[in-house]
């Protein structure tokens, strides 16, 4: 059986650990990155959903099933899980997320919600009870993060380095030219402004074209302060970039406007999207008002 699968790269990896320590955040991130997960799945149950999905035709190659003392019952369970695994040739981990009892405390005083193991004694007591209960199982885990003094954006960080070895890729951004004849972008985070600059409607040999065409492309670029103004924004963006990055937001849509959409903005568009690729960025860009061209 093993053989039948050891080509398929599929990859599981077991989500466990303190209840408040950031299973919930972790669960996202790892969605982020790509996995399929499942959250408070009994893990016998694992048993024939991994047969299921490394059966021939699977498209999910990586599964992330997030264990918690909930399904205390069950834990018995993973070993014969985890020796299964091992005969089907499935590369899996397990992942424990930890914190102090201090701050497991300050986080469901916050919360309001009573621990799963609580039953109506001292909050302290049931996160005593499910340490000692989960004590062998941190022993046996391969990755072990303490979340005690990160944050929601640094445990996400710590998950990109532990599990691909890097952290997440650079911001992604998305520039779009728009006509404000037509109404603001509801999705932008940044709007740009370039109705300053000459407009080549009022050009008529340049009227019938749009920011596309190399003539209206030549005419808003040399126009005064153009440039200046690309620099400019590219500098702020950058600045505001690398601090999303750190705050785990990881795409950016910007939104370049003038009149109507035709040539202005969609010159400066293009142009914004050029001088942040030359950063290293990667950035998709089009053009609201105009047909796909494709």
């Amino acid at each position: 059986m093993a053989d039948s699968h050891s080509d398929t790269h599929f990859e599981v990896l077991l989500v466990t650990g303190m209840s408040g320590a950031g299973r919930t955040r972790a669960a996202a991130s790892l969605e982020d990155m790509g996995w399929y997960v499942i959250d408070n799945l009994p893990p016998r149950m694992l048993i024939p959903l991994v047969d299921m999905m490394t059966s021939s035709g699977s498209h999910i190659h990586k599964l992330a099933a997030v264990i918690d003392v909930r399904a205390l019952e069950y834990f018995r369970d993973l070993a014969a899980v985890m020796s299964h695994l091992d005969d089907l040739d499935v590369h899996h981990r397990l992942l424990f997320l930890d914190a102090s009892d201090a701050v497991l405390v300050k986080r469901y005083e916050f919360a309001r919600r009573p621990h799963p193991l609580q039953h109506g004694r001292r909050l302290i007591d049931g996160i005593r009870e499910e340490r000692k209960l989960l004590s062998r199982l941190k022993e046996q885990a391969d990755i072990v993060i303490d979340t005690s003094h990160l944050n929601i954006h640094q445990l996400s960080t710590r998950l990109y380095n532990e599990l691909l070895g890097k952290g997440p890729d650079t911001v992604s951004a998305h520039v779009f030219s728009f006509g404000y004849k037509y109404g603001l972008p509801m999705d932008a985070d940044f709007i740009i402004d370039v109705r300053f600059l000459p407009n080549p409607f009022w050009v008529p040999s340049l009227r019938s074209m749009n920011g596309r065409d190399e003539p209206v492309r030549s005419y808003v670029l040399s126009s005064p302060g153009a440039k200046e103004f690309l620099e400019a924004q590219t500098k702020a963006l950058l600045i505001a970039i690398n601090g999303y990055s750190k705050e785990d937001k990881h795409y950016v849509t910007i939104g370049v406007g003038c009149t109507g959409g035709q040539h202005r903005s969609v010159v400066m568009a293009d142009a914004l999207a050029r001088s942040l690729r030359s950063h290293g960025l990667t950035v998709t860009v089009s053009a609201r008002e105009l047909p796909d061209p494709s």
